[in-house]
């Protein structure tokens, strides 16, 4: 393994699997958050039971969390000293912020967990409150960062030096909204779709268990909220990347010429060698249409730009086809669930509907792995666009490739400890009832 992919692929790592973590800080608050507020407006024992389960997970998505966003800040520094020395007094600030944010969640997760019965009904609820937009705002920070990789914004350049450095312009670059919306809506209906998975799963052994029937009315609420929002932010950001981006857009499509009514692939594998995107089903002029609002508008192909300036194609096409289409299947599987619950007037628990929501468990998940492939690979050969080259980042250091088998390993013990501590202390040793009311009729 060479020094740049020995590095790429340690940072690539760290990333998939803080990623995660990241997501469920920003969306499983908002489940407790509801369930919590339903059992003060209801007085229903089974909500508060569900609110208390589901603060467990986030206390130990949180913990495990603090400890890959402290490798990773390492990781910045130690692998990419000289993207740091540049970039760091422009981008300082969302980082800044982040860590302000990190504090306040910890704080009001504090007191969240070990508040019940402490400190009032509804001041205990606003700690929560504080959790859920703290732990947003955490998430929009450092997107805000990775929005300025893709559009830097900000500050000028003398002689090769970044000089009248402006903050705020960087921090609210031309990519932010839309990749702080996307990278918000993905966490929401991601954690949604993978609560209402395990949830889901429980009632296949127990259609009558009340509990899980109400956290799965609330789970699959936000994720459906989540999946109908994703594509109308996704075509907002797809339109940001054609204008752009315009080499990240042909990658993710496999457009490899310039031409006017440019096909929307589904599926294909592109062959760099030959050029082309091979057993593609093409829609007639839907990329033009999509990208730029005309359906004869001009789409630049790969081959418009130097070799030495496209991203790697296979994987950012292959990446962006998954996320697409486990996006619209979860889509598809939300608006089911909603017009069957409006038609039948309660939520459907037949066997096979269950089934597919357990399917959906980790396709939320997929969608943002697969998403940040997209945005990271897409903007290769730079780590800064159109300013810093990747390879001009790196560190000389050594060993890289014995770290990243030494963070791999570690990684792969903290997902083991964190699906030990879900199954015992949220999910249940043996599926059942996690509390002892839950069974209960309301």
């Amino acid at each position: 393994m060479n020094h740049l992919l020995a590095a790429r692929s340690q940072m690539a790592m760290s990333l998939g699997f803080h990623i995660i973590f990241a997501a469920v800080g920003i969306a499983l608050p908002l489940l407790m958050v509801i369930s919590e507020g339903l059992w003060l407006y209801k007085k229903d024992v089974l909500y508060r039971e569900l609110a208390q389960r589901w603060s467990q997970g986030a206390g130990i998505f949180f913990a495990v969390g603090a400890v890959s966003g402290t490798a990773l800040s390492f990781e910045l520094g130690l692998l990419w000293p000289r993207f740091m020395a540049y970039a760091g007094p422009i981008i300082g600030m969302p980082f800044s912020l982040e860590g302000f944010a990190f504090f306040l969640e910890a704080i009001f997760l504090g007191i969240y967990l070990y508040g019940w019965g402490k400190v009032s009904p509804w001041v205990h609820w606003m700690s929560g409150v504080m959790v859920l937009a703290s732990g947003t705002a955490s998430g929009i920070f450092v997107v805000a960062a990775n929005a300025w990789m893709n559009s830097p914004a900000g500050f000028d350049i003398v002689n090769g030096v970044p000089v009248h450095i402006r903050p705020f312009a960087a921090m609210f670059n031309p990519a932010f909204l839309g990749q702080s919306l996307h990278m918000i809506i993905a966490a929401f209906e991601a954690v949604g779709f993978a609560a209402a998975s395990l949830h889901a799963y429980s009632l296949l052994k127990n259609r009558r268990a009340f509990f899980h029937q109400r956290a799965l009315v609330i789970a699959l609420s936000v994720a459906a909220c989540g999946a109908f929002l994703e594509p109308l932010n996704g075509d907002f950001l797809a339109r940001f990347v054609a204008q752009n981006q315009p080499v990240k857009l042909a990658a993710m499509e496999g457009q490899w010429e310039t031409e006017r009514g440019a096909p929307l692939r589904i599926g294909g594998w592109p062959d760099a060698k030959i050029e082309k995107t091979l057993w593609a089903i093409k829609i007639p002029k839907a990329l033009s249409l999509l990208a730029y609002d005309n359906p004869n508008a001009l789409v630049l192909g790969l081959k418009a730009f130097p070799s030495q300036d496209r991203p790697p194609v296979l994987p950012v096409h292959i990446a962006f086809q998954v996320m697409v289409a486990c996006g619209s299947f979860l889509a598809g599987v939300a608006l089911l669930g909603i017009v069957w619950t409006l038609r039948i007037g309660r939520l459907p628990l037949k066997k096979w509907f269950l089934v597919l929501l357990i399917a959906c468990g980790p396709l939320g998940f997929i969608c943002i792995e697969t998403g940040w492939i997209v945005t990271e690979v897409g903007r290769q050969p730079w780590i800064i666009y159109h300013v810093m080259r990747t390879a001009d980042a790196v560190t000389p250091m050594p060993g890289l490739t014995e770290s990243f088998s030494v963070f791999t390993l570690i990684y792969l013990f903290l997902a083991v400890v964190v699906i030990l501590l879900l199954r015992k202390e949220v999910i249940g040793e043996d599926g059942s009832e996690p509390l002892k009311a839950a069974g209960g009729r309301p």
